[in-house]
């Protein structure tokens, strides 16, 4: 008798260690490194644009009669390069485009490092595939150029036309080089100010920066983070550049619990896309949502008179008009505190994507929905 016992108590031994296990990894699952939900004030990208000539098109270039700019570039391009065209010369080219050329010049970028690059259509070109970039300086903001583009322009589609027939497969008027431009000019970007390292929350929220605040201090020491507000920590660094990158790469891999987000429902009203989180919660409702469909169908009538009779023969139209309305009941929504049950709730009352988009902003101004609409 003693061994059917030993073996219960082991078996609720092991269930206990496995559903502390599971606690246990759920807990390290909800915990996020601080350079997962922060990031260094200072250290940030930069975007680059530029306008070029895309050349080498199979007869799908801009049409310059309608786009003069292309054609414009293209002769002060030749002049640079010694060719001296004709005044007056009327150039119909087929096989060239005209471009903006668009790209991220990333932090701590050095001349030599390469960035990829997209290229994209100004004129009336039907495809870029097959084209050439020519030699295109990459400008920022401030009117410097920092980058230099050019390559082989590569477009994921295809598209064919014939007897007035085409077909187009994916987007032809613009395209990505690979490394297709070489930094020439570094940004100049510091890591904190004297001995003091910023870091700032991707969302504003008081509870994450507490929470950063006493990770940090608790894994150097105390004292050495301060929270300004609901979005910076302020961290004494070292002075020296390379203990300071040290201690951030310490500070970046710590692990803290932010704070959940805030229920939210984002709807597209012109996909009809509806988007929830987990924390959306509804109060007792009751939702009634029916169509409205009116059908107008219009018959020729010919009146025509007899053989005899001095008339003439009208043509008249004969409407049909029919009125159907959905009989869609009452139904009744409860208190709800997860995601399939929200959105088991709304499948009740038959609802398309379309039709959520009222039924949210009617439930949102009644106070049944628990969560910020936002309308994008």
């Amino acid at each position: 008798m003693l061994f059917p016992k030993l073996r219960s108590t082991g078996a609720a031994v092991v269930a206990g260690l496995m559903v502390a296990m599971l606690f246990a990894a759920s807990q390290v699952q909800a915990q996020q490194r601080i350079k997962d939900v922060a990031g260094i004030a200072g250290v940030r990208s930069n975007q680059l644009i530029g306008y070029g000539v895309v050349v080498g098109l199979d007869g799908t270039g801009d049409q310059t009669t309608q786009t003069p700019f292309t054609t414009q570039s293209l002769q002060s391009m030749l002049a640079q390069l010694g060719v001296q065209l004709p005044p007056g010369l009327n150039l119909q080219l087929r096989n060239v485009a005209a471009v903006l050329v668009t790209g991220q010049l990333p932090p701590f970028a050095k001349p030599g490092q390469n960035i990829d690059v997209t290229v994209s259509s100004m004129g009336n070109s039907r495809s870029l595939r097959g084209g050439t970039l020519l030699l295109t300086p990459m400008r920022g903001a401030d009117g410097q150029v920092y980058a230099v583009a050019q390559g082989n322009v590569l477009v994921a589609g295809a598209g064919g036309q014939s007897g007035g027939t085409s077909v187009t497969v994916n987007h032809l008027n613009a395209g990505r080089i690979p490394a297709g431009a070489t930094v020439e000019r570094p940004v100049l970007a510091s890591v904190g100010q004297g001995d003091v390292v910023t870091f700032e929350t991707t969302d504003t929220d008081f509870t994450t920066v507490t929470r950063i605040v006493d990770a940090i201090n608790t894994a150097v020491g105390p004292g050495p983070a301060m929270a300004t507000d609901a979005r910076q920590v302020r961290v004494q660094a070292p002075i020296d550049l390379s203990q300071r990158v040290a201690f951030i790469s310490r500070v970046e891999n710590l692990l803290v619990n932010p704070a959940e987000a805030a229920p939210k429902v984002i709807v597209n009203s012109r996909t009809g896309s509806v988007v929830m989180n987990t924390r959306v919660m509804v109060s007792n409702c009751a939702v009634a949502h029916g169509n409205l469909s009116v059908t107008i169908q219009t018959e020729p009538v010919i009146s025509q008179p007899n053989a005899l009779a001095q008339g003439q023969t009208v043509a008249t139209e004969r409407a049909n008009i029919d009125v159907k309305e959905d009989k869609t009941g009452l139904v009744v929504l409860p208190n709800t505190s997860s995601l399939a049950d929200v959105v088991r709730a709304l499948n009740a009352v038959g609802a398309t994507p379309t039709d959520l988009l009222a039924i949210l902003q009617a439930m949102k101004a009644s106070g049944a929905l628990k969560a910020d609409l936002e309308i994008i």
